[in-house]
């Protein structure tokens, strides 16, 4: 499966309010207090995460209870997934949530898009489904710094002034990783999915996205 750049963009800003998604629709939304993903047509798996850098910190930085376990999402622990890699143990954590409701939904996704804390799961999820995916935003959950298999299935697009792409320290993204500066910084604003949608809309003017993605 191969998806529009600029549509997914739309989908993971329309995601924080997913009565907007109309086409594909949502056919199924995760009910955990803490965990924000939907299904779509065409077994789209779509994650919100964060949508500002107050969000992240408020969210990502706390304390988390998952699977009767204390986990802190900026410490530098780590665990090793089904997938055979290490990973940052709170990422880890949030994925296996999504991939034990999928279960339950009887949902294997073809392509997954996320944004944020979304995007640090959409990579994690990528490598244990083998499936194309785009992440926007998206923060560092791999302990390891070479490449693993499957890598190259993800495709992130980070902003230059965006400080959670830097995070967490001593952890690596995955896949093929386009950083865009864009024309004015914005930094403790350059998060969210508004300020992403101007920096895919350079990218795509100017020759540096693909218009699409996936069929790796």
């Amino acid at each position: 499966m191969r998806f529009s750049i600029e549509d997914a963009a739309k989908l993971a800003e329309a995601s924080y309010d997913s009565g907007r998604i109309t086409s594909p629709r949502v056919l199924h939304s995760c009910p955990h207090k803490d965990v924000q993903a939907h299904v779509l047509e065409g077994d789209i798996l779509l994650l919100p995460g964060s949508n500002s850098v107050d969000d992240y910190l408020k969210f990502n930085l706390r304390p988390l209870r998952i699977g009767h376990k204390k986990l802190i999402m900026n410490d530098n622990k780590a665990s090793k997934g089904a997938s055979g890699t290490v990973w940052h143990q709170g990422f880890l954590a949030y994925s296996a949530e999504i991939f034990h409701w999928l279960i339950k939904q009887n949902v294997a996704p073809k392509f997954i898009i996320g944004h944020s804390l979304g995007a640090a799961a959409a990579q994690i999820l990528s490598k244990s489904y083998n499936v194309p995916t785009i992440g926007f935003a998206a923060p560092r959950p791999k302990y390891s710094r070479g490449r693993v298999k499957y890598d190259r299935q993800c495709l992130l697009i980070n902003r230059g002034d965006d400080p959670v792409t830097r995070l967490p320290h001593r952890f690596h993204h995955m896949g093929v990783i386009k950083k865009i500066s864009p024309a004015k910084r914005k930094d403790l604003f350059a998060h969210s999915m508004v300020q992403y949608r101007e920096i895919v809309d350079q990218g795509l003017q100017h020759g540096l996205l693909p218009s699409s993605w996936g069929g790796m």
